[in-house]
C-alpha cells in the first residue's frame, strides 16, 4: 500500500516498538507502588517525560501526561472557565467539540476569522478588545492545509493584556522545531501517534504559573492532575518517539519536503487543480488540493482500490457529508471544497510512490 495519510496517523517506529515491549511484559509493575516492579515502571514514565520535554524545549515537570491530544484539548480547555474562550475558525474537532460541550463553562465563546491562506485574519487583533479574562485557543498547524499560524507572534502581540494562549500542537510536533519557551503560551497539546510512537498517549505541557484544573479524580497520578494508573508502555513509546523525533528531524524534514516539491510540481500539470493555503507557510508534508467536477469522497474510494491511502481532511470528521469546516472558513467555493483531497508524507515515503500516486490520479480523472 502507498500511505499518504501520515497527519491521521503514523506507523509505530520498530525502534519505539522495542522500547515498549519490556513494559508489556516483564516489567509490568503499577507505577505507584513502592517495590522493585513499581519503582522501574515510575523511572520509565520519568524518562519519558525528560524525552518529551527535550523534544519541546520545555521543562519535565510541565510534562502531564493524557491519553492523546484530544484529552489534552479538554484538559486546557477545562482551564478556560469563567473566561471568553476564542478559538480559530479552523480549529481542530478535538477543540470544537469540546469548547462546545463545556460551553457553560465560559462567558462566552466566540470563532478568530481566517484569511483565505489559511492563517488568522490580522486584524481580529484590532478587531476584538482582547485581554484579561480572555483565553484564546489557536493551533500551531493546520492538520488539513498544513498552514502554520504564527503562534509566537500572537503571543508578542498580546503581550501585557492578561490573555492566556493554548496552542494544539500535535500536527506540528516532529514536523517542525517546536519550542515551549520560544511560542510562549501557556498550554500546549501534543500526540503520540502523529509522531510514530503509539495511540492513546499525548500531553498537555503547562506553564509552571499556570494553574491546571483536572477532569477527574481518583488517585494522585500525573501531579494530582489527571487521575489514573498511567499507561506505562504507552508513555515509554512515547518518549522513544519524542527522543528519535528530537534527533532526526533535520534528516525527516528535508526528505519530506523534497517529496512534497516533487508531488506539488506534477500535481500543478493538472488543469484547474488548486492547492490550498499554497501561499501560507506549511508544513513539509502536507498539500491539500481541491479539482472542480470532482467529488473528493469518490476520488478518495478510487484511490483506495488501487491500494493508495489518502484523506479528504481531519480523519476525526471522515464521513461528513459536509465540506470541510476549514476550507469554509477560508472562503474556498463548497463545490470546490467538496473535491478536496489531503496528502500527509512520512518518512517511509518515496520519490516512485509520488510519482505512482500522480499517474493513478491523472488515470481516474481521466475516466471521470
Amino acid at each position: 500500500m502507498i500511505y499518504f495519510d501520515h497527519n491521521a496517523t503514523t506507523p509505530v517506529d520498530e525502534r519505539v516498538v522495542d522500547a515498549m515491549l519490556p513494559y508489556l511484559h516483564d516489567l509490568y509493575g503499577n507505577p505507584s507502588s513502592l517495590y522493585r516492579l513499581g519503582r522501574m515502571a515510575r523511572s520509565a514514565i520519568d524518562s519519558a517525560r525528560e524525552q518529551v520535554a527535550a523534544l519541546i524545549d520545555a521543562p519535565a515537570s510541565q510534562i502531564l501526561f493524557t491519553s492523546g491530544g484530544t484529552e489534552a484539548n479538554a484538559l486546557a480547555l477545562a482551564s478556560a472557565q469563567g473566561k471568553r474562550l476564542w478559538i480559530s475558525a479552523i480549529e481542530h474537532p478535538a477543540v470544537v467539540e469540546n469548547a462546545l460541550r463545556q460551553s457553560g463553562r465560559y462567558a462566552g465563546i466566540n470563532s478568530l476569522p481566517v484569511e483565505p491562506s489559511g492563517l488568522v485574519a490580522e486584524q481580529a487583533l484590532r478587531q476584538f478588545d482582547l485581554g484579561a479574562g480572555d483565553f484564546i485557543s489557536l493551533m500551531l498547524a493546520n492538520n488539513e492545509t498544513g498552514a502554520i499560524q504564527d503562534v509566537a507572534g500572537w503571543v508578542d502581540r498580546l503581550k501585557g493584556r492578561g490573555v492566556i494562549m493554548h496552542t494544539d500542537a500535535v500536527q506540528a510536533l516532529g514536523k517542525i522545531p517546536v519550542s515551549f519557551k520560544q511560542l510562549g503560551v501557556q498550554l500546549m497539546s501534543l500526540s503520540s501517534h502523529k509522531i510514530y510512537g503509539p495511540k492513546g498517549c499525548g500531553a498537555l505541557v503547562h506553564d509552571a504559573g499556570f494553574s491546571v484544573q483536572p477532569m477527574q479524580w481518583g488517585g494522585d497520578q500525573e501531579q494530582g492532575l489527571r487521575a489514573g494508573t498511567e499507561n506505562v508502555p504507552a508513555i515509554v513509546g512515547f518518549g522513544k518517539a519524542a527522543e528519535l523525533a528530537r534527533l532526526e528531524i533535520e534528516q525527516r524534514t528535508h526528505h519530506i519536503q523534497r517529496l512534497r516539491i516533487r508531488l506539488e510540481q506534477q500535481l500543478k500539470t493538472i488543469t484547474d487543480l488548486v492547492i490550498f493555503a499554497e501561499q501560507a507557510q506549511r508544513l513539509p508534508n502536507t498539500v491539500q488540493f481541491g479539482i472542480p467536477g470532482v467529488n473528493g469522497q469518490m476520488l478518495l474510494m478510487q484511490l483506495d482500490r488501487r491500494n493508495i491511502a489518502v484523506s479528504s481532511g481531519s480523519a476525526c470528521a471522515a464521513g461528513s457529508e459536509q465540506i470541510s469546516p476549514v476550507l469554509a472558513a477560508m472562503g474556498v467555493d463548497a463545490a470546490l471544497a467538496k473535491s478536496a483531497i489531503r496528502i500527509s508524507l512520512g518518512q517511509g515515503n518515496n520519490q516512485n510512490e509520488i510519482d505512482q500516486f500522480v499517474d493513478v490520479l491523472k488515470t481516474l480523472l481521466a475516466g471521470n
